[in-house]
């Protein structure tokens, strides 16, 4: 019966994320979530992510989810959160989609601007 509730529970969850994600913006944390694969990079600088990684898959994914201007102008304002919120790794976040080979549609940098 426990089994049964869990898979309940999950069916229940896919269907609620489903609709969220076609219906509103990127909130920021979809965002932590995907870029805390990288957390050894950006914590360290090293090792450098490779595509394939779980790292660059999770920046790959962020910019597959990012398919809307809206959704783009979310990503970047949680981006530039995360630069400010941890200077000392700022250099490491804004690397990411180069070490990945994937192009958000936008700079990460403290002055960019996300309107």
């Amino acid at each position: 019966m426990e089994k049964a509730k869990v898979v309940a529970m999950m069916g229940v969850l896919m269907l609620v994320s489903g609709t969220a994600s076609v219906s509103a913006v990127i909130d920021c944390t979809t965002v932590v979530a995907l870029i805390s694969a990288c957390s050894t990079f950006v914590t360290y600088g090293s090792p450098d992510p490779i595509p394939r990684s779980p790292c660059c898959d999770a920046v790959g994914s962020l910019d597959s989810l990012a398919d809307t201007a809206g959704d783009r102008q979310s990503v970047c304002r949680c981006l530039m959160d995360l630069i400010t919120t941890y200077k000392p790794n700022a250099t490491a976040i804004a690397t990411l989609p180069g070490f990945c080979g994937v192009s958000l549609g936008f700079t990460i940098d403290p002055n960019t601007d996300c309107n």
